[in-house]
């Protein structure tokens, strides 16, 4: 374990964390709302603690190993998530305890969305574009973990990339270097967030909230500047857009790149699990959409709106709100918080599983059938016409059952902490899959939890966004081990 180099990454990653201090440090100048002083405060000493950590240590070459990659990518989130709580804490309003602090900061960088803060209207406009900010880098954040440095770790079947997936992600990068591959992404991204403030913008938001919500969007993060999120503005054209969006950031952040650099879109349409990813998103709308219609919970036409947008929402795991799905009829509530489950493609910055670990664990199961009736059978697993490695494809599998076995450590914690059985099977899950809004006691915010119920859920975050292997390989003594 090269410690010298982890230090002096960590010591460079505080450092420039810092300067994203500045920009909500000229947003509480330009609307003088008090707040300025937490900034420049939590500028300064994130700085100073980066260049304390890396002075001793600045002149350290090195190679990087796999472990080293780990330890890296864990504390990315841990460390980032600390130094990103300091102008909670020390602003005066809403002045939030450490704990409080520390989970919302975690929830924004790795788009959970899940909140402790209310009255957001009330609040300094300096904070609210924080928030949105934290998701913003949060969700560039993954995107480069997930196309970059994932595959290299072989996180939970992800070395997918290198070996089996077609097209612009074969061998795990887009371009030969991963430094030219999170260039590529950064464009990306920065395009995408660009041309969604734009059209919030055009549809009649303020600039202020057409930045801030453009942020949150593209993140898949669900953040919102209002306590009424997208309900707020009422509008279906903002809501249009906002799916818009949502289902684009949803999808593998390798076919935009193809996309772009080809001038082509018919790459999509081969992609098996674009094409599985939609199919989720139509069917289960036009399910939602009959169960209202049918159980005239909103008129044909709201239904369609309404249905639309929520299930894109919790499905992708934005997790803006236009109604509160919680009090929707029959199984709705379930249904669409169950999707959460599967989430947004890989390489994507939305949370869940992702949706290609469901298809794979799908082709596998109807091969099991099959050679139940022909057990004599050489029958392969295809993704579109590859066929995809029995390593990969155990270790989907080994991911599945891993992240089950987590979610119901997890439960049964909350659960002890005194919570009922709704609020604690949808807090975690709504964590896990880094979804945010969930049900029962935790449907409009996380504030009333008890700490120990926000700790366990902090670690459900991060254990989420990390896919979960990446956590939990550091508890193994044979990865201290020289």
């Amino acid at each position: 374990m090269h410690f010298k180099v982890i230090l002096r990454i960590l010591g460079i990653l505080l450092m420039i964390f810092s300067i994203t201090q500045i920009p909500p440090m000229l947003v509480s100048l330009y609307y003088n709302d008090g707040a300025v002083h937490a900034f420049a405060i939590a500028f300064a000493i994130t700085l100073l603690i980066g260049f304390i950590i890396w002075l001793p240590v600045f002149n350290v070459r090195q190679d990087l190993r796999t472990r080293d990659g780990f330890l890296i990518t864990v504390l990315f989130w841990s460390v980032l998530a600390a130094a990103g709580s300091l102008p909670l804490q020390l602003s005066q309003s809403p002045h939030l305890s450490f704990t409080d602090a520390i989970f919302e900061s975690l929830s924004g960088l790795t788009t959970t969305g899940a909140t402790v803060m209310t009255g957001l209207d009330t609040l300094p406009k300096s904070l609210l574009y924080y928030r949105q900010q934290l998701q913003w880098f949060g969700g560039m954040g993954i995107i480069v973990l997930a196309v970059a440095i994932l595959p290299m770790l072989g996180i939970g079947g992800m070395q997918l990339y290198r070996a089996e997936t077609p097209g612009p992600v074969k061998d795990s990068k887009l371009t030969p270097r991963i430094t030219e591959t999170a260039k590529a992404l950064w464009y990306i991204y920065l395009s995408l967030t660009v041309a969604c403030a734009l059209g919030y913008w055009a549809a009649g938001m303020s600039m202020f909230d057409a930045i801030g919500h453009s942020f949150s969007t593209v993140a898949i993060g669900g953040f919102s500047t209002h306590d009424e999120s997208m309900a707020y503005f009422d509008s279906p054209l903002i809501e249009a857009i906002c799916v818009f969006f949502m289902v684009v950031s949803g999808v593998n952040f390798g076919l935009h790149f193809f996309a772009w650099r080809q001038r082509t879109l018919l790459h999509y349409l081969k992609d098996p699990e674009f094409k599985f990813y939609l199919m989720l998103l139509v069917s289960i709308t036009a399910f939602a959409f009959v169960s209202l219609v049918a159980t005239a919970t909103f008129d044909p036409l709201e239904s369609l709106r309404k249905a639309s947008f929520m299930v894109v929402s919790i499905a992708t795991t934005t997790g803006f709100t236009t109604s509160d799905f919680s009090h929707w009829p029959s199984m709705l509530p379930f249904l669409l918080f169950v999707a959460a489950f599967a989430g947004g493609c890989a390489g994507s910055t939305g949370g869940g599983m992702k949706v290609i670990r469901i298809l794979l664990i799908l082709k596998q199961g109807h091969r099991e059938i099959l050679r139940l009736i022909h057990p004599n059978a050489i029958i392969p697993v295809k993704l579109g016409k590859r066929p995809i490695g029995d390593n990969v494809l155990e270790a989907v599998w080994g991911f599945f059952s891993v992240y089950l076995i987590v979610f119901v450590i997890m439960l049964i914690g909350l659960l002890a902490t005194g919570l009922d059985q709704v609020t604690a099977w949808s807090a975690v899950g709504a964590t896990l899959n880094n979804l945010g809004p969930g049900l029962g006691g935790v449907a409009l915010h996380y504030g009333d939890l008890n700490a120990t119920a926000k700790w366990i859920l902090c670690l459900a975050m991060l254990l989420g966004r990390l896919e979960v292997f990446t956590l939990l390989v550091l508890l193994s003594p044979a990865f201290w081990r020289r």
